[in-house]
């Protein structure tokens, strides 16, 4: 686990990420339970839009179209729970960075196309979670989440492209896949307990 460089007074935005069927989501709904005296659990927008309605299909068009819908709301759902909860965490599940690991044609052109750089979107959150991809193991992705579409070989694609954007972050926190499923979710609590309890 990297060693985290960020004070507890000083984070106030986690940012969750990793590959589809990393187990980021869950993960998320437990942290939530666990810190929930001082911790609001910010849900992931792409669930979200694709629950409500948006086509989720391979076109680059219409991939550029969700990516850039995704992008401005996690701005606002983020700014709209830091108002709801100023003396809370804000933990994120994904953040304005993923995006860039999407777009068809790469996460510079991403960044330049909304106005803004990595290394802005970075600044953002002040440290990052990121569950691997149970498909690096040779595990199952598609169970429970009904919007998911990426087979396993996707899956660790994504997973590599998230990596090297989020890995950039100076408090970058790697959970490695594992075999068990709670040993990989311990290993998101201990960071966790580091980042916002200082131990």
């Amino acid at each position: 686990m990297t060693k985290l460089k960020a004070s507890k007074q000083q984070i106030r935005k986690i940012a969750l990420s990793g590959g589809p069927g990393g187990g980021k989501s869950t993960a998320a709904e437990l942290f939530k339970l666990e810190y929930k005296d001082f911790i609001s659990l910010v849900p992931e927008v792409a669930t979200l839009l694709f629950r409500g309605g948006y086509p989720r299909v391979d076109s680059p068009l219409v991939v550029e179209s969700i990516q850039k819908s995704i992008f401005h709301v996690q701005g606002n759902i983020e700014q709209t729970y830091a108002t709801l909860f100023p003396h809370h965490t804000l933990l994120c599940d994904r953040g304005s960075v993923d995006g860039g690991a999407y777009w068809p044609q790469g996460p510079d052109h991403f960044f330049e196309t909304m106005g803004t750089t990595l290394q802005n979107e970075l600044e953002r959150y002040d440290a990052v979670i990121f569950f691997e991809t149970a498909a690096a193991g040779g595990l199952a992705i598609d169970l429970g989440n009904p919007v998911r579409n990426e087979d396993q070989r996707k899956a660790i694609e994504i997973d590599l492209k998230l990596k090297n954007l989020w890995s950039q972050h100076p408090n970058f926190v790697y959970i490695k896949n594992e075999p068990s499923f709670l040993q990989k979710i311990l290993g998101g609590i201990e960071a966790m307990n580091e980042l916002v309890r200082g131990k």
